[in-house]
């Protein structure tokens, strides 16, 4: 089998990204590379990238390995000390097409700068996105914001924001490419406008997007914090159509203090209302939510809050992170939970998502759906249900379908002509 150039790991933005650095790869003609753009949210993001490395270099000790990504950013000295790596570049340097033409040549480089030191994003258009049927945006990247167990500041910077009439003019081009869903990413999406403007956010960005081009057919948002989610926002996500209703929450925990001590400036009770004032309003929305198991001093009532929020919210796509300390973080100083204790509760709140994940999918049998087609007759609807259609479709599509069944991890449906 062919060994791929480029493994992408993490967050949709790296996703992005790495389309990015295949153009720049393209351009100056690195052919005998294969590059990691890494992600470092949690220890075992880092170890898997690590041992692909090894694993990569060992059935292809020809190639030249590039490290970049958030891992190498803020751990640059591993990187530096494995034998495999031959180019260190930051997440600065990955996008900018002289860091490429430098290597050409050269056997060594390293090359991170102070990631603090970024003040903006420097726009970048591309038409193509290599295996995906939908396009993805960077509208934001960086992070203001100091939570007590997280990296990613130190590995994308302070929050920043790509300017209106570049990312309309991005949009622009994907569709005359053909895309017909956009999904905006960034590090902390609601954050997006303040450093442009005082007078932009992310409420008053949507609104431009969808009174500029009337073309596009579907905006989904990556994941937001519900906290920073102003009337206008809230009301073009709860009544404009063409804003898929999916929402990805920035939750990470349901227990109050356990929020506190992660610093994070919602409670409880803000999220619960939230997804309830938008249910009324868009009945079909789904939400789903990151929730960290086994944070520093969470109880047993503290963890049952965190499982109770599941309901509360009637959260259905969870993505699960059991605790680990990050090296320096405020939260690895803090009296630490076992490891059998985490282990065991991100497996109940695994399982409770699984559980509400089979409930939606009994419920949507007989219900109707556009999906946006992609390969081997798969798609998703419009609130981000997975569905295996039983004839061959066209990827790229909007197709209508009936859901007649339901699989372990897809739904089952008919197309609808």
């Amino acid at each position: 089998m062919k060994e791929k150039n480029i493994y992408t790991y993490g967050c949709r933005l790296n996703i992005y990204e790495s389309e990015i650095i295949q153009k720049h790869m393209n351009q100056v003609g690195l052919k005998n590379f294969i590059l990691f753009n890494s992600c470092s949210v949690t220890n075992e993001a880092k170890k898997k990238v690590i041992d692909d490395i090894k694993r990569v270099k060992k059935n292809n000790p020809d190639k030249l390995i590039i490290v970049t990504g958030c891992a190498s950013q803020i751990d640059a000295e591993t990187f530096k000390n494995m034998s495999e790596v031959d180019f260190l570049i930051g997440n600065k340097e990955k996008m900018e097409l002289s860091t490429f033409e430098e290597i050409v040549g050269k056997k060594k480089l390293e090359k991170i700068s102070d990631i603090m030191t970024v003040k903006n994003i420097a726009p970048q258009l591309i038409d193509s996105f290599q295996n995906h049927s939908r396009a993805f945006i960077q509208i934001q990247n960086g992070c203001d914001h100091r939570c007590t167990f997280c990296t990613i500041p130190y590995g994308r910077g302070n929050s920043r924001s790509l300017p209106i009439p570049k990312i309309i003019e991005q949009i622009d081009l994907l569709n005359e490419k053909g895309f017909k869903e956009i999904v905006l990413t960034g590090v902390d999406l609601t954050s997006y406008g303040p450093d442009l403007n005082d007078k932009i956010n992310l409420g008053i960005l949507l609104k431009e997007i969808l009174n500029k081009n009337k073309k596009l057919k579907r905006l989904r948002l990556s994941s937001i914090d519900s906290i920073e989610v102003d009337d206008l926002l809230f009301e073009i996500i709860s009544s404009e159509k063409r804003v898929m209703p999916h929402l990805h929450l920035s939750m990470q925990s349901g227990d109050n203090m356990i929020l506190k001590r992660m610093k994070r400036r919602h409670q409880r009770e803000d999220a619960i209302k939230f997804c309830n004032e938008i249910r009324k309003k868009r009945n079909d929305i789904i939400f789903g939510a990151d929730l960290i198991a086994g944070f520093p001093t969470e109880t047993e009532e503290m963890f049952h809050n965190t499982l109770k929020i599941i309901d509360d919210c009637d959260l259905t796509l969870l993505h699960v992170f059991p605790f680990s300390p990050m090296s320096n973080t405020p939260a690895s100083k803090m009296p630490q939970v076992s490891k059998e204790i985490i282990k065991q509760r991100a497996k109940i709140l695994r399982e409770k998502g699984q559980l509400k994940m089979k409930k939606k999918f009994k419920d949507s049998i007989g219900k109707m759906f556009n999906i946006l087609a992609e390969k081997n007759s798969y798609g998703y609807s419009e609130n981000y249900l997975k569905i295996k259609v039983q004839s061959n479709i066209k990827e790229g599509e909007i197709l209508p379908v009936e859901i007649i069944g339901q699989k372990r991890d897809y739904l089952e449906a008919k197309l609808v002509h």
